[in-house]
């Protein structure tokens, strides 16, 4: 685990052994261009009928399973492939233990009774690993001194990366609920300690027991919210 935590920043805090769980997440041969779309089943479970989940069944989550939803989510796009977000899975009832104290009183109850809560951060310092992830060119020089371009980046990114973590979580077959509402700063310090890494938002991930969800909310039509120009 410690290789893991030092190298990518996914730390896991397990609760107890969990059974093995397989996941085909192996990269063909050779890239093919994407010729057709998905069926309807998978636009539903990932897009249409997919929620916010409030309340979680007692069932963990196979810790091999956050390697594969980790290995969907590194595939989606980043500028220049800078892949900011660095994620702790809070799992541990003395994980759980700490950050109960940083969350809003809304978020407790939930957070508690689901199996992984996901902190999706951003590092500041990502343009650090630019030489090995977009190695064309020298891509850290955009960044090196100018922290508003970094600070702009690593959060435009890491929130990307974390909307591809939610769908790779749907895709593998867990249910989410993202939300705000916790004390930043002092999630930093319990559990990105020494880093120049900075929390974006929390996830719940599991296995969702449809309780306590709110009816679905409107959503704008494409007239409202988009234009071909």
């Amino acid at each position: 685990m410690g290789k893991h935590k030092y190298h990518t920043y996914i730390s896991v805090y397990i609760r107890k052994p969990t059974m093995s769980v397989t996941a085909d997440t192996t990269k063909p041969d050779k890239e093919t261009p994407v010729t057709g779309a998905i069926n309807q089943d998978s636009l539903d479970q990932l897009f249409n009928t997919a929620r916010t989940h409030n309340g979680w069944l007692d069932k963990p989550v196979d810790p091999d399973l956050l390697r594969a939803v980790w290995d969907l989510t590194k595939m989606g796009p980043t500028s220049a492939n800078c892949s900011p977000a660095r994620i702790v899975f809070v799992v541990s009832d003395g994980a759980k233990a700490r950050l109960r104290p940083f969350l809003i009183d809304g978020n407790v109850d939930k957070t508690m009774a689901a199996p992984v809560t996901a902190i999706i951060g951003s590092d500041q310092k990502f343009h650090d690993r630019l030489g090995e992830l977009f190695p064309h060119t020298d891509a850290r020089s955009w960044f090196a001194g100018d922290e508003a371009l970094i600070t702009g980046t690593a959060f435009r990114n890491s929130t990307l990366q974390g909307a591809y973590f939610m769908l790779a979580a749907r895709a593998m077959g867990l249910d989410c609920g993202p939300m705000s509402g916790f004390d930043n700063d002092a999630v930093d310090a319990a559990f990105f300690p020494d880093t120049d890494i900075k929390s974006n938002f929390l996830c719940n991930i599991g296995y969702g027991s449809g309780e306590d969800m709110f009816p679905r909310s409107p959503r704008l039509s494409f007239d409202d919210a988009c234009s071909v120009v």
